[in-house]
């Protein structure tokens, strides 16, 4: 497949045909006999040339280009190569420092036995002051040294993650999130407790050659061409399961039509996900499209499963007015609702094409940078072409057929309670893409229909633009709750209980953002296994009349709705604001979400205060309200439905145990711990969550009689 027309509609047909010539693929013999010429003579004269030109059949242009590029990526490699000395360099002074201020810590007087009395604060922190000044003064003054050796600025080098050392005390990392500003801080409460270090994120644009951007052209290209074949093609290349009917992909066929280097596949941890789902999507193409290229939208549409999601660099603009021929690199993570899983981390081109009118694909690719590259990472994760094939309906509906195939390099083992969910392939395949964008759909739908909701008591939301402003609200809170106990890069979780195998994880960040309340957060969260169906745990979250049963802060107090707006056409996906009875906080309200498909559910809560929600129903823009969700996640467990196997196990007599074998739910909360920034942590806080977690989990399994499970 070509990729052409990528760079605008007004080339004439000579200048697309010098394009077509511009990607020209040499044969193998070709180039074996050009790599041999260069290691002997790099720079050929016009004689030689020709010579070549003759013996190749190729013309003199080509051979003359074919040495610029080589040259060109010579000087790349070695370029990298010195970086790369540098680095490391500046990393050993770094480690040296450490391992000296470290060892000072521990300095004994030989005369009395005792460690030195340390000097104020203020003084310590002047004299680390200093230290880094020099510090960066020595890079300064190397990187100008080697500069004047390769030619250009040394590029500046990624920062130096900290070394956590194990301590009572709280440093400061970064947050990585939806709308989540400012810096974290890293937990190590206990003896052996821990947090991996983990790589800074791609978010500058680095240097890319014009080959690097003829090779991403040439792979995107590619890549489209395969992901087109498994859109529209059924047998060989997909068969159906014999347990749910989903589209299975055969990988025989897939080898045999789509041949490869398999060398890496020999590794025995290496696990293939493939899948395909299609659907029916309420909104119309043009505007899907805009949505999915733009990594800002495309966060805010998968907010339950895209965690992080950023443009690196764009290749190739596309066409004026159409994102048609666009291709981009783009670095992104997914996750899945709990602390227990890791996010897999993507580094990728997306290239967008449009087949005809109304027919859009839309592609995904890992891209592999060289090892010395600043963007290489040990990535787990590798994304064979995958995607999404849109096609317009009279309607003003589009058909979405979603595509996932991925390789999985497991390097630590799956936690127990989410093994069956992820290697069924429900964590992270095609349905699950399919049924969230289909759901966050029809919420953008109902965010645009101009009626207001026939629930409200009293006309509580007096207009539409209360309502739309309400709904921004309310995704604003869902988007933050995901980001809690989101496993991403900046999200170290630290297990400070065992009130089960799980135990109660903990992490904490500064909260600066106008968007939450000023000050030290503490998150925690801990997943529980319950033999009920997911839709029966669903239910009980959602009702406004079993809370009292679950909701430790609500001392038993009754709850009532006091407005409502559907969010889709299930009745579980709506918005709820409710009222406590019997309480002295007569000026808070509870703002509440839940969102349920075919994947999972999610029940989201925060208490808001009474001129807060006045602002927002009023139709005023709601950015500023401060919010610190709390709530639920809820998914299958993945297992094949055995019976009653798992009834046997549980004293859940009282429930309709339907369809799997059971639920896991995930149980967070968000407390503010000080509202100054720079305060520490105390144990203190750390026990109040642990209790409230612990009471939580055990009034739901006593409300739902499951507490043996």
């Amino acid at each position: 497949m070509e990729f052409g027309g990528g760079s605008g509609g007004d080339h004439d047909g000579s200048d697309s045909h010098r394009r077509k010539k511009r990607y020209h693929r040499h044969t193998s013999n070709q180039i074996q006999r050009l790599e041999a010429m260069f290691k002997d003579c790099p720079h050929p004269d016009e004689k030689q040339r020709l010579q070549l030109s003759r013996e190749l059949g190729l013309a003199p242009r080509q051979i003359k280009f074919w040495f610029q590029n080589r040259r060109t990526q010579m000087k790349a490699q070695h370029e990298r190569a010195d970086n790369s000395v540098l680095r490391s360099e500046n990393d050993k002074i770094r480690c040296e420092n450490i391992a000296i201020r470290e060892a000072l810590k521990n300095v004994i007087c030989p005369s009395c036995g005792v460690p030195p009395i340390n000097e104020d604060n203020y003084f310590d922190e002047h004299k680390l002051r200093m230290e880094n000044a020099q510090l960066k003064e020595e890079l300064d003054r190397v990187s100008s040294i080697a500069a004047k050796y390769i030619g250009r600025p040394i590029s500046q080098l990624p920062p130096v993650q900290p070394i956590h050392i194990s301590s009572l005390d709280l440093s400061m990392a970064s947050f990585g999130g939806h709308g989540m500003g400012g810096p974290s801080l890293d937990l190590d409460l206990l003896p052996g407790s821990t947090s991996s270090t983990m790589p800074s994120l791609p978010y500058q644009p680095i240097g890319i050659s014009d080959m690097d951007k003829s090779l991403m052209t040439d792979i995107a290209a590619n890549a489209m061409e395969e992901l087109l074949r498994l859109l529209q093609t059924n047998d060989p290349l997909w068969m159906k399961s014999s347990t749910d009917g989903k589209d299975v992909l055969n990988l025989e066929s897939y080898d045999r039509i789509f041949p490869r280097a398999t060398t890496h596949l020999k590794n025995p941890n290496l696990r293939i996900e493939a899948s395909r789902a299609s659907g029916v999507v309420i909104m119309n193409g043009l505007a899907l499209v805009d949505m999915i290229m733009d990594p800002n939208k495309f966060g805010e549409l998968f907010p339950t499963i895209v965690s992080m999601a950023r443009t690196i660099e764009v290749i190739s603009s596309g066409m004026l007015g159409s994102h048609s021929g666009t291709l981009q690199l783009m670095y992104k993570e997914l996750q899945l609702l709990s602390p227990l899983v890791p996010t897999r981390e993507f580094y990728f081109l997306r290239y967008c094409h449009q087949i005809e009118q109304g027919h859009w694909a839309i592609v995904d690719v890992s891209y592999d940078f060289p090892r010395d590259n600043q963007f290489a990472n040990q990535s787990r994760s590798h994304r064979l072409p995958s995607g999404c094939l849109i096609q317009d309906m009279p309607n003003g509906y589009s058909k979405v057929t979603w595509v996932e195939h991925v390789e999985i390099e497991e390097k630590a083992p799956i936690h127990r309670l989410y093994r069956d969910l992820i290697h069924s392939g429900q964590a992270f395949g095609a349905e699950r893409w399919l049924v969230a964008l289909q759901r966050m759909c029809e919420r953008y739908a109902c965010l645009m229909v101009s009626g207001t909701s026939t629930r409200d008591l009293e006309g509580v939301i007096p207009s539409p633009e209360g309502k739309r402003s309400m709904m921004k609200l309310a995704q604003r809170m869902v988007n933050n709750f995901c980001a809690s106990i989101s496993t991403s890069n900046g999200h170290r979780w630290t297990t400070i209980s065992g009130m089960n195998e799980v135990g109660v994880r903990v992490t904490i960040h500064k909260s600066t953002d106008p968007g939450q309340p000023n000050g030290v957060v503490l998150s925690a969260a801990t997943t529980i296994w319950l033999p009920l169906s997911p839709q029966t745990v669903f239910n009980f979250f959602k009702d406004e009349r079993t809370r009292p049963q679950w909701d430790v802060l609500s001392n038993g107090n009754a709850v009532q709705e006091v407005a409502h707006i559907a969010n889709g056409s299930h009745p579980g996906n709506c918005i709820s604001v409710l009222r406590a009875f019997n309480t002295s906080q007569n000026n808070m309200l509870i703002l509440q979400e839940s969102c349920i498909d075919s994947s999972g559910s999610l029940v989201v809560y925060c208490p808001v205060d009474l001129p807060a929600i006045n602002i927002a129903m009023s139709g005023e823009d709601p950015s500023y309200i401060p919010l610190l969700p709390s709530g639920f996640t809820i998914t299958p467990d993945g297992r094949q439905d055995q019976g009653d196997t798992s009834a046997s196990t549980s004293s859940c007599s009282n429930m309709n145990h339907i369809g799997g074998s059971g639920s896991l739910i995930t149980v967070a909360f968000q407390i503010l711990v000080s509202s100054l920034p720079s305060a520490k942590l105390n144990m203190e806080s750390v026990n109040t969550v642990n209790n409230l977690i612990g009471t939580t989990v055990q009034q739901i399994k006593s409300a739902l009689n499951c507490s043996s499970s």
